[in-house]
């Protein structure tokens, strides 16, 4: 998943709703500056233009200027009320037009919100800079932490220590020159990101590949080709079809295409996207956002920027991330190695005795060997993955069996996008729980990958719903003609869900505390859980139902379908371990050691090679040059979070195994100690509070992934 980008990322922040009567005459009509009249105050897009964005922020901004002067200049003495609770009151008017903007950004950004956000971003930061170095502020603040931390218990004590610690991470024990280097940094950082984030998605959409001819796509399905016939009206029609290139290293594509030169044009167009092979370069960005980080770091007394991001997190520390993929890679690395043989020999028998595997072969020879050992290819079970079945009858199914909600649709709600849908999510008492939106298939507008965010989260605080949306790149159908998942994509919609109920669920006081405001490497661990779900029997047979009958998967099929989930599994987990050791090399880096643009490519190879990794046949999940969840997104020298939080998720699903996965006595333990709780805990006393267990077992991740 990627949280969605929030300049405010004070976020220990929210705020006062700026009072209508103290906006100016003309910004009355602006409806991003008044309290929405919508149920569950979803934001109104009916009302909404994108020229109310900027001086929306314009007026929030200020607003929260006054409300931050008003506390820091207080004359009575620092407490919890007045300092610590006031500042979990601020900024509540910019948090929510934030909130709203920064969804659009991400999901549908026109070449307007693209300017729009070249100016609100500078002015974030510059906020962010002001707050988190005002010095009456945070003295208030350590006042209060000095006197009051000990008394006070509770959500009320870790607020006030999530306060205090996000200041003095930020830097505001600082001297004062240095203070001023890092606003300095902060800002740069800032416009890079903003840089990155639209250089990534054109580069992304320029490396489409177009096919003249239909008998090249041969392999493909009727469905697929007609896909790309679409996706080639919807750009420009330079050719007949096109084969979009998603955010991945790998092409879906690339396990039916027969073709091997056109297999090879759509890998290489992926892999080269960024790289300044074409007309886009993202190397002298990321040289830059990896220098300035590391000057971070380095103000802050941190040897590396891995060493200072981590501190916060369940790892602790670079030693303890890399002694846990250290040993994952040992495991891993002859079982990959026999894999690939295995595929490479089984080509030989129809290619010839010289055949070399390359990584655009790998998944097609694969799925060939899948079909010939187990019976089985994608275009067999897809009919079964309708999404509009996968979402009603399998996401919402497992989600009422374990948790009782119910979701009914709201089509009186506006949405930002005629393609998403919106429920009303009802609690097993008849109350309402949140308001859910789904944005599912890909469009120009939209950045790559899948993600979890909300137009607001829960709070008792603030008497507030939480909102939540999920947002995925899957292709939609032509007209009349149904949206079928691959298997892949249906675990996705599970996953991102698992996010989804992580911050419907929560129940928390504060806003700051509240849904998925976790550590980076406890986050993912609901949504790696939750696509435990999609192949639990009950669940699958409910929502795996042929498009056009409506029958459930036959018996024979279903069970060759699931045996082959962990067919040849040492691809996905290579990849990911891959991509783990290059962000983690980067932000290992001392400031010295930061290779120059045009030698970052030398780079990443010899960090792939000095940890065991350099394998031409299973290659990155992402290559440095689109690794937007590093450089774009908040998870620098933190991809790892992945692998560990899945640790944490098998347990987790081991736990349900054995007490019944679809009892509502479990569900309801795991809402009780672990969705409904924020970060108003230990994150580790939570996981042993539902488990049982002291420290996670991390063999059970090889053994769910089929090793």
């Amino acid at each position: 998943m990627k949280i969605t980008k929030t300049f405010m990322s004070i976020a220990v922040a929210s705020a006062v709703m700026m009072q209508v009567s103290s906006c100016k005459e003309a910004q009355h009509e602006n409806p991003l500056l008044q309290e929405s009249t919508l149920p569950f105050g979803a934001p109104d897009f009916s009302k909404i233009d994108s020229t109310d964005y900027l001086p929306a922020f314009e007026a929030a901004i200020q607003q929260t200027k006054d409300e931050i002067a008003k506390i820091a200049e207080n004359p009575d003495s620092a407490t919890f009320e007045n300092t610590i609770l006031a500042y979990e009151e601020s900024g509540r008017l910019l948090d929510r037009v934030s909130r709203t903007f920064f969804a659009i950004v991400e999901a549908d950004k026109t070449p307007e919100i693209g300017e729009i956000e070249k100016k609100v971003t500078p002015m974030l930061t510059d906020l962010e800079n002001e707050i988190s170095f005002n010095k009456q502020l945070f003295e208030r603040i350590r006042q209060v932490y000095d006197k009051q931390h000990d008394s006070l218990t509770g959500e009320d004590q870790k607020l006030l220590e999530e306060i205090y610690k996000s200041f003095v991470r930020r830097g505001a024990l600082l001297p004062d020159d240095k203070m001023e280097r890092m606003k300095e940094i902060n800002m740069k950082i800032s416009d890079l990101q903003t840089e990155w984030g639209d250089v990534l998605p054109n580069a992304t959409n320029e490396a489409v590949v177009w096919v003249d001819k239909k008998e090249d796509l041969a392999g493909l399905s009727e469905a697929d080709i007609a896909q790309c016939q679409k996706d080639a009206e919807s750009r420009g029609k330079k050719a007949p079809y096109a084969i979009v290139i998603v955010n991945t290293t790998q092409q879906a594509p690339l396990a039916s295409l027969d073709n091997r030169e056109l297999r090879k044009k759509v890998y290489e167009a992926s892999i080269h996207r960024a790289d300044g092979t074409g007309k886009f370069n993202t190397f002298p960005l990321v040289v830059e956002i990896a220098k300035l980080r590391v000057e971070q770091a380095e103000i802050m007394g941190y040897p590396n920027y891995a060493a200072y991001s981590l501190e916060n997190t369940m790892a602790k520390t670079p030693e303890n991330v890399y002694a846990f993929l250290k040993n994952l890679i040992k495991a891993y690395t002859p079982k990959a190695d026999a894999e690939a043989k295995a595929i490479e020999e089984f080509a030989r028998k129809t290619e010839g005795a010289d055949f070399q595997l390359q990584p655009y072969d790998y998944f097609y020879y694969s799925a060939k060997m899948k079909k010939e050992l187990l019976d089985i290819s994608e275009d067999e079970v897809k009919p079964y993955f309708n999404v509009d079945s996968v979402l009603m009858n399998g996401v919402f199914y497992a989600a009422n069996r374990a948790y009782g909600l119910t979701f009914k649709e709201r089509t009186d709600i506006p949405t930002y996008h005629p393609d998403m849908k919106t429920f009303e999510v009802i609690d097993k008492d008849g109350t309402t729980k949140a308001l859910f939106y789904c944005d599912y298939f890909r469009r120009p507008t939209k950045r790559g990958g899948v993600w979890m965010d909300g137009f607001q989260k829960q709070s008792r605080q603030w008497n507030q719903l939480p909102i939540i949306f999920n947002v995925c790149n899957s292709a939609k159908a032509p007209e009349g003609q149904p949206s079928l998942l691959t298997w892949d994509e249906v675990t996705t919609m599970f996953h991102e869900f698992g996010h989804a109920l992580h911050g419907m669920l929560s129940d928390c006081q504060y806003n700051t505390l509240s849904g998925t405001s976790v550590a980076r490497d406890f986050v993912e661990m609901p949504s790696q859980f939750n696509e435990s779900f999609a192949s639990i029997p009950e669940v699958f047979d409910h929502y795996a139902r042929h498009y056009k009958t409506g029958e459930p998967m036959p018996a024979d099929l279903k069970e060759r379908m699931l045996k082959s989930i962990n067919f040849q599994p040492c691809y996905a987990l290579g990849e990911n371990l891959a991509a783990t050791c290059v962000d983690l090399a980067w932000h290992m880096l001392a400031s010295k050691d930061i290779p120059t643009a045009d030698k970052a490519i030398e780079f990443e190879t010899e960090a792939l090679r000095q940890v065991g990794l350099l394998n031409s046949q299973i290659p990155p999940r992402y290559y440095t040059s689109y690794f937007n969840h590093v450089w774009g997104g908040g998870y620098a020298a933190g991809y790892y979070s992945y692998l560990w939080t899945e640790v944490l998720a098998v347990n987790v699903a081991d736990v349900f195994a054995k007490r019944g996965a679809l009892k509502p006595e479990t569900g309801q333990d795991l809402r009780d100690k672990i969705l409904s709780r924020g970060n108003t805990g230990d994150l580790m006393q939570m996981f042993t509070d539902f488990t049982g267990m002291k420290e996670p077992d991390a063999s059970g991740l090889l053994k769910a992934r089929g090793l």
